[in-house]
């Protein structure tokens, strides 16, 4: 009657990514938005272990000053 539910998959599984680097802006910047923020993890699918990984990682990319904290408003 019902379904079970699939298992999603997370991002990095499919990447086969160990390593989430801080320096890897091309990766970095695919999970902020345009705005500059963090995009949750129900959006992107990412794993809680990952996502944390990855929230730690932009937000030392923004202090190394490799990615903005805010991007400009009018370009």
């Amino acid at each position: 009657m019902f379904d079970k539910k699939t298992r999603k998959s997370g991002r990095f599984s499919d990447i086969k990514l160990d390593n989430i680097d801080y320096k890897d802006e091309r990766l970095l910047r695919r999970f902020t938005t345009e705005r500059g923020k963090i995009i949750p993890r129900r959006v992107t699918g990412v794993s809680a272990k990952n996502q944390r990984r990855l929230s730690r990682a932009i937000k030392r990319a923004r202090t190394m000053a490799i990615l903005p904290f805010v991007e400009d408003a009018f370009k």
